[in-house]
């Protein structure tokens, strides 16, 4: 009998910073699998908007939840309304971020405290939240952080410290995650992704400068196009990765290899 390794049929998956950009992509690849989905993020009308389009494209139930991440109290009323909404969250994608760019000694200490916040203690106070509530009860979960190839390596185009820290964060927090809750059915990995086309990078990524930079610099001569973080989500969200715990996965079209 044929079997689809990755079907995501009746699973729950929540995709922080949902609005926009990569978690909408990532969602859409999970509803294609079959997959319920909850769209998270600050905007309501822009969550709802997502909700709507996944539901008519792909014929899986999705909701929309306003959430700060940088708030605990709301971050737990917002897994509270998802666990009465479905009963339980088996996919986390921790997506939501920002990013602040300036040379270093330029950077104030508001800054770094905000990229922290958000890219790292955001990530983990979902994480915390949606494993006490949903996935130790039920003893299965799947987490998966999306930190950055600048959580592995610096870089010399885009002064970003803070941003460079708080993914490097993420990537630990994911080894840390990873070992403390692997017995508990639960894995959590990394996707490190490189450059990306999304609607508000296209018009940089598509510069002269950037593609001149490009072309010295990454392997394959280009940034990532829209649909090629797909697979990795999904793999890392289905139970065909059940003995995949605690990988940091690059996919940056060989960046981090040089």
């Amino acid at each position: 009998m044929a079997k689809n390794y990755f079907d995501l049929t009746g699973k729950v998956a929540v995709v922080t910073g949902c609005s926009t950009g990569l978690g909408v992509q990532m969602a859409k690849a999970l509803a294609n699998q079959g997959a319920k989905i909850v769209a998270l993020a600050r905007r309501q009308n822009l969550i709802d908007e997502v909700a709507a389009q996944i539901t008519a494209d792909y014929g899986v139930e999705a909701i929309g939840v306003a959430c700060d991440i940088t708030d605990t109290d709301k971050v737990e009323a917002a897994v509270k309304t998802i666990m009465d909404k479905f009963g339980r969250i088996d996919i986390l994608i921790n997506n939501a971020g920002t990013g602040a760019v300036a040379p270093a000694e330029q950077i104030t200490d508001e800054q770094f405290a905000n990229e922290m916040n958000i890219d790292l203690f955001g990530s983990f106070k979902v994480a915390r939240a949606v494993a006490n509530a949903a996935m130790i009860p039920q003893g299965y979960g799947r987490i998966i952080n999306i930190a950055s190839m600048y959580g592995i390596v610096g870089n010399k185009i885009a002064p970003a410290a803070p941003y460079h820290a708080a993914k490097g964060g993420v990537v630990n927090l994911t080894r840390a995650l990873a070992a403390e809750w692997g017995d508990k059915g639960i894995t959590v990995n990394s996707i490190c992704p490189g450059y990306f086309e999304t609607p508000l990078t296209k018009e940089t990524l598509d510069s002269e400068f950037f593609q001149n930079y490009a072309r010295t610099m990454i392997p394959m001569a280009r940034y990532g196009k829209e649909g090629e973080l797909d697979t990795a989500a999904i793999f890392l969200a289905s139970e065909a990765s059940s003995y995949v715990n605690g990988v940091i996965l690059p996919i940056d079209g060989g960046y981090t290899c040089m």
